[in-house]
């Protein structure tokens, strides 16, 4: 089958847009800008996605994490919204299946679903021995999601075989994965594998460069869409509506999206906290201490952007 004739016209695409956590000019966190950001997201119909990497779940301690989930959890109602699982180690290390646990049974207490993170001890070793430690973690939640991340986002990511995928999608509790290569092709197999295996399973894309991949099937967990969660929604919309005007609105955030996660690709954080600061939707353009930053003139580009935008906002 070739990629035109995956094309599945007027479907309704679903969303999980990723939380930035917003800081001040003192370094705190500015939890009025994110409350609202969870808020305005929830009330554009994505699900939010809170301490993933845009919301520096890597960065961030326990005590940290619990209070986006507690924020979090009060605010969506009872709404989904999906939570990183994140164990650091290190190369070598072995499986932190303990780790893991208390990271999913954490986001668990507070409603969540929880997306694992690789890890160096997660992914080492053989397909079937990684299929296995997936399945082990079944043991700890009803449902989570899986996530392939290509190594110019982490360096403890891998991206799996096919036949690893397949394992995934026969693990009852994982009921879909983020997928991060910035491959086409790679999510295209994938897409077919799972309208062959399991057609509920939620192929999510996580490939910031080519947002038009839901027309083929795929739905959605991106950074991107922290920048503009009300036109991500209207996007969505007009493709459910067969609306053209979907290409329009698309070709635009995806012009921002090349601009924002160029290399060095983590840096895209930066870049959301000047884009939020533009639309006056948090309070600073600061961003964790550790995480890269972007030159101030980025917001010229970026204010240029946002004017293309005003027809739609």
């Amino acid at each position: 089958m070739t990629p035109h004739e995956m094309i599945v016209p007027n479907r309704k695409i679903r969303g999980f847009s990723a939380i930035l956590l917003p800081f001040t000019s003192t370094g705190a966190v500015d939890w009025p800008g994110f409350e609202a950001h969870v808020e305005r997201t929830a009330a554009a119909g994505l699900a939010p996605a809170v301490n993933m990497d845009t919301g520096y779940g890597n960065l961030i301690d326990t005590t940290l994490k619990t209070e986006v989930l507690s924020r979090t959890r009060e605010i969506v109602s009872g709404g989904d919204y999906v939570a990183g699982a994140f164990v650091g180690d290190r190369p070598e290390e072995a499986f932190r299946e303990e780790e893991y646990a208390r990271e999913m049974q954490l986001i668990d207490s507070f409603g969540g679903i929880p997306v694992l993170f690789q890890s160096y001890g997660l992914t080492a070793g053989s397909d079937a021995e990684i299929a296995e430690r997936y399945r082990r973690l079944g043991q700890y939640t009803d449902r989570y999601i899986g996530f392939e991340l290509g190594t110019m986002f982490a360096p403890f990511g891998k991206i799996y075989s096919l036949d690893l995928y397949r394992s995934l999608l026969g693990i009852p509790q994982c009921i879909g994965a983020k997928h991060s290569s910035l491959s086409r092709r790679l999510e295209w197999d994938r897409l077919l594998l799972r309208n062959e295996v399991r057609p509920d399973f939620l192929v999510l894309t996580g490939n910031d460069l080519a947002i038009d991949m839901v027309i083929y099937g795929s739905d959605y967990l991106l950074g991107l869409s922290t920048f503009a969660p009300d036109l991500f929604a209207l996007r969505d919309k007009f493709w459910l509506e067969g609306n053209d005007e979907f290409y329009e609105l698309n070709d635009t955030l995806q012009y921002l999206g090349h601009f924002a996660f160029r290399v060095p690709v983590p840096a895209y954080k930066h870049n959301a906290a000047q884009f939020l600061h533009l639309r006056n939707w948090i309070e600073t353009d600061e961003t964790h201490p550790d995480s890269a930053r972007r030159p101030e003139s980025d917001r010229f580009v970026l204010q240029e952007i946002l004017d293309r935008m005003e027809r739609w906002l």
